[in-house]
């Protein structure tokens, strides 16, 4: 495995970093894009069903929010990169240059949800100072909010009871899966002299908590991953699966899917007959949308774990469910057996890396872009369920 800091040259480093901000902006904008160019030919209904999938509240107001994503992901990035030069130079001791290089890549970095770092163990120099953690994590969590739901608490932050449900769930699911995460990685973890055993109390909490910030398809790390305990790694599969918000730089299968599932397993369990969530009633296609999302991630992600098993028996299923899930997510966090894989299993990542980052969006659009009138109806009949 090479490292971005050490055997690649500052127009490599250009490169690479020119490919993570392409790539964080890249899936929104071509989405709009490509509502745009719908919207030119198709009647009301369709440019509706368009502008929902681009994820912008207004038909034919794609054009101001491209300009405006960019503008917040220019700002965000600028304001971290600005503090963690200021880090760099004053408490490190770092040259200008180099203060101020590292602190811009790792600002793109983290916003875009990359998890590339310049040095060859990510921010394990840093695992304790919040200076340094602290802005990145922030970087990642905005970035993993989703620019819908960026957008909606800028705008509306005086006003959370009119936030739409998509903010909602994100606002209050985000903080309970990072709150989750901190908790159990620390718990686990605690006393482990490989990872969070080595700090005092106050840095096991910090480390603890970065890593689950960063798990949730950041790709950073302030521990080392391959000497966590398999629960742990188990714990961050659950993290990395879920992702961040949809319409964000975060992969998985994001945060609103998994709650539609488990409201409509909620209204099921106690007897409903609608599913609702945070004060509103689920639409009866987004059940579908986000069902298919998560039956067909779990088929790729069974698939795989079962092709690379095939080509390395000797390899557990705890780290190899790891790689499969990250490579999914587009986390990038690895438990140190991905190097070593052979071709076709690095084959197999590559292309669940890829089916990963567009699979959900690209079925849940299709699905909503779908949705045709049904002119006839078969026999109604019920099976055995369990």
């Amino acid at each position: 495995m090479l490292s971005t800091g050490s055997d690649f040259t500052f127009f490599g480093q250009a490169v690479i970093l020119g490919l993570i901000q392409a790539g964080g902006l890249g899936v929104l904008l071509l989405t709009t894009l490509l509502a745009m160019l719908v919207a030119g030919k198709a009647g009301l209904r369709l440019r509706e069903s368009a502008a929902v999938e681009a994820k912008t509240s207004a038909i034919g107001g794609v054009g101001p929010m491209v300009l405006r994503i960019i503008g917040l992901t220019v700002v965000t990035e600028a304001i971290v990169a600005v503090l963690l030069f200021l880090r760099f130079f004053t408490h490190y001791g770092q040259e200008a240059g180099n203060a101020v290089w590292e602190g811009v890549f790792n600002a793109v970095s983290a916003f875009n949800n990359a998890g590339f770092g310049l040095r060859s163990d990510s921010l394990a120099d840093y695992a304790t100072d919040p200076f340094v953690c602290g802005p990145i994590a922030a970087a990642i969590i905005l970035g993993g909010l989703g620019y819908p739901v960026f957008v909606e608490i800028v705008r509306r932050y005086r006003a959370p009871l009119m936030w739409s449900m998509t903010t909602r769930a994100v606002v209050v699911a985000t903080p309970v899966l990072l709150l989750a995460g901190t908790v159990f990685i620390a718990a686990v973890e605690w006393n482990n002299p490989g990872t969070l055993g080595r700090f005092d109390w106050w840095g096991k909490l910090q480390a603890a908590a970065f890593q689950s910030t960063t798990t949730r398809t950041a790709g950073f790390s302030s521990v080392d991953i391959s000497q966590m305990h398999s629960a742990t790694w188990f714990g961050m599969d659950i993290l990395m699966f879920v992702g961040g918000g949809p319409a964000g730089t975060a992969g998985g299968v994001k945060i609103t899917t998994v709650l539609v599932v488990l409201a409509m397993a909620w209204t099921e369990i106690t007897g409903g007959t609608m599913t609702n969530l945070f004060g509103a009633r689920v639409a009866h296609s987004a059940h579908r949308q986000a069902t298919t999302v998560i039956v067909l991630a779990l088929a790729l992600i069974t698939t795989a774990t079962t092709l690379l098993m095939l080509d390395e028996p000797q390899l557990g299923l705890d780290r190899v469910l790891f790689e499969v899930i990250s490579g999914f997510g587009n986390v990038g966090l690895s438990t140190g057996i991905t190097t070593g894989l052979p071709a076709m299993s690095q084959i197999v990542l590559i292309l669940v890396m890829i089916l990963g980052r567009l699979g959900p969006v690209t079925v849940a659009s299709g699905l909503a872009l779908r949705a045709r009138a049904i002119r006839y109806e078969l026999p109604v009949e019920r099976p055995l369920i369990g």
